[in-house]
């Protein structure tokens, strides 16, 4: 009689392997492919990231082209960058080899580090239309280009090569990539490729990206920089962020014979002096062997990390945005009437360093009767999706905005405002996969907390500066409107011209006196331009006269540069207060016809008897 096999022999035959390729082609979810907005969203920020990475470790200034393009029932998403190129060994692994980098043991900030994005784009192009992605990539321009046209296969997670040839291509060096998915393009959303790019631009001010969308139309966002970000640079692990598991497997694999010394090769901040006082805590000699250490023992050093002071990690493995172009970038890409940045020290959860840059902007074009905007960064890549689930977010509603000057509805801000927030760290930790929330980790929500309360201090300034300045506007106005109509009364009783009552009016209100007076001369006239601080402050402002004439005899003499068919007489002035100042010249006209003056550089309720140029 013949025996029938356990069981557990039949479940065992059933076992197999899974590629990491394979998983993600049943999950592709979990990447960020499950709407075709998204999906094509997702597919043109995984190639942006790589080429914004790759030129920026060749130390080039990023110039970005993308396309997208109907191809049948599909799109054809196209990306060309001017970075290093890729040798051709390289190519295939880098686009179709799920977990292939260079960044996942690396510690510094970067936009990638799992090696999933590119070659993920690859699968969903190759899942949604069976369609290869085509390569041609240059890195000389003593070299030829590279094409190739490749497809995962899912089962091995390796490279197939369909195509691979010489080629004919202009760049001097370069990457071009070329995919075709099942995707959907949308205008005016705030989760679209053309928001995605515009706040890409904004982080990455140092980056030209032309986006030409599916009806041809080209939208180009001008780099606000010529200087590269400092790279960041590697760093050893910190004894703070070291788990068990990874302390003993770093035990078991070193090739130091000495303990003391696997202390002062494999962490950061630790020195001979440390790891002798590491040990001694630990009651480990430093000559030990450290592949000879116990699971016991390894917990008295884990012990011993915790209880020893040892100096957080250095911060140069970050890259910071700044303040200065972070207020470029949003200037830039927004119109508004008040910018603040902020910059937090760089500080440390688990053992990462991280830090964390903000920016409020207010008025402008922004809308005002809705909730306000914010623009989310992890490593100046932005995130567009699952807002409510991030810890920025999170940190935004746990502030008492009204506090600030802004409305509160439902626990969430409302106003013409946006909040820019931007986390750089060696090991951002997402919630998923997709890479599209931070989480609610404790230092992160703090320093993120702390940041947007600082610039929400200086729009409370603003907005109470501004709230002073309408008042002192209502009453200038008023005052104008009753001290024409005194005059005009009392010139009719005296039978006299007019009087100009600006000088009345700068003095009555405190204000920033602009006064033109223009005299015949023989065959011309003489001009003088009188500036007066009634002010209770120091300004310091430039004065343009854009008028039609060409002027003699100016003193001070002007900057002069031609603005259409007039002339811009620029001169720069700076008056204490109860200071004041005369800009002369002539003009050799029969007759002229002269504008009010503009000043830049005082806000527009502090000036009297000129017009304001900008928002002072």
């Amino acid at each position: 009689m013949q025996k029938t096999p356990p069981i557990a022999e039949k479940l065992a035959e059933k076992q197999k392997s899974i590629s990491i390729a394979e998983f993600f082609e049943k999950n592709k979810q979990m990447l960020g492919f499950d709407s075709l907005q998204r999906c094509l969203i997702t597919t043109v920020k995984e190639a942006v990231d790589n080429a914004l990475d790759a030129c920026e470790e060749a130390g080039i200034l990023p110039d970005l082209f993308i396309e997208i393009k109907p191809s049948g029932k599909h799109l054809a998403v196209i990306v060309e960058d001017n970075g290093p190129g890729i040798v051709r060994d390289q190519i295939p692994k880098v686009f179709a080899k799920l977990l292939y980098g260079s960044r996942f043991h690396v510690l510094k900030q970067s936009r990638g580090q799992q090696g999933i994005g590119i070659s993920a784009s690859v699968l969903y192009a190759q899942l949604s239309t069976g369609k290869p992605v085509r390569i041609v990539s240059k890195i000389d321009s003593h070299e030829p280009a590279h094409y190739c046209e490749l497809i995962i296969n899912t089962s091995k997670n390796e490279p197939e090569i369909l195509e691979d040839r010489i080629t004919d291509w202009d760049p001097l060096h370069g990457t071009r990539i070329e995919l075709e998915i099942a995707g959907a393009y949308v205008k005016g959303r705030r989760q679209s490729v053309l928001e995605y790019l515009r706040n890409t631009a904004i982080v990455n001010p140092h980056a030209r990206i032309t986006l030409v969308d599916p009806d041809g139309e080209d939208t180009v966002f001008e780099r606000a920089t010529d200087v590269l970000p400092v790279p960041p640079k590697e760093i050893k692990p910190h004894p703070a962020g070291i788990e068990l598991g990874t302390l003993k497997k770093m035990l078991r694999y070193t090739d130091r014979k000495r303990l003391s010394t696997f202390l002062k090769d494999s962490f950061s901040r630790i020195g001979a002096v440390t790891a002798e006082e590491i040990c001694a805590h630990a009651n480990l000699k430093s000559a030990v062997h450290p592949q000879k250490l116990t699971h016991e023992e390894a917990e008295r050093l884990l012990h011993a990390f915790k209880n020893i002071k040892i100096g957080s990690p250095p911060t140069d493995c970050l890259s910071p945005i700044s303040e200065d172009l972070i207020h470029k970038g949003v200037e830039k890409e927004y119109t508004v009437d008040f910018i603040a940045t902020t910059r937090r020290t760089p500080t440390v959860y688990a053992g990462n360093p991280f830090l964390v840059e903000a920016a409020i902007g207010y008025g402008g074009s922004l809308p005002a009767d809705s909730k306000i905007e914010i623009l989310r960064f992890a490593n100046r890549v932005p995130l567009l999706y699952q807002q409510g689930a991030c810890a920025i977010t999170h940190a935004i509603e746990r502030i008492n905005w009204k506090y600030y000057g802004l409305s509160q509805p439902g626990g969430f801000p409302a106003g013409p405002c946006a909040i820019l927030v931007h986390v750089a760290s060696t090991n951002v930790p997402f919630t998923s996969e997709s890479k599209n929330a931070i989480a609610d980790v404790p230092e992160i929500l703090d320093e993120v907390e702390h940041a947007v309360r600082a610039v929400a201090g200086k729009l409370k300034k603003y907005l109470g500066r501004q709230e002073i300045l309408s008042k002192r506007k209502e009453k200038e106005n008023l005052i104008k409107k009753v001290l024409p109509r005194l005059a005009i009364k009392v010139s009719d009783i005296l039978d006299r011209d007019v009087p100009n009552i600006n000088p009345v009016v700068a003095k009555i209100m405190g204000n920033l006196l602009v006064n033109r007076s223009v005299r015949r001369n023989g065959n011309g006239f003489e001009v003088e331009i009188q500036i007066e601080n009634h002010t209770e402050t120091a300004h310091s402002f430039k004065v343009h006269d854009l008028i039609p004439y060409a002027i003699e005899s100016a003193e001070p003499e002007p900057r002069i540069s031609a603005v259409g068919d007039r002339f811009d007489y620029l001169w720069t002035a700076s008056l204490r207060p109860g200071e004041c100042t005369s800009l002369r010249y002539a003009i050799s006209e029969d007759d002229v016809l002269l504008p009010d003056p503009v000043v830049e550089g005082v806000p527009a309720e502090l000036v009297t008897g000129a017009k304001v140029l900008g928002r002072g």
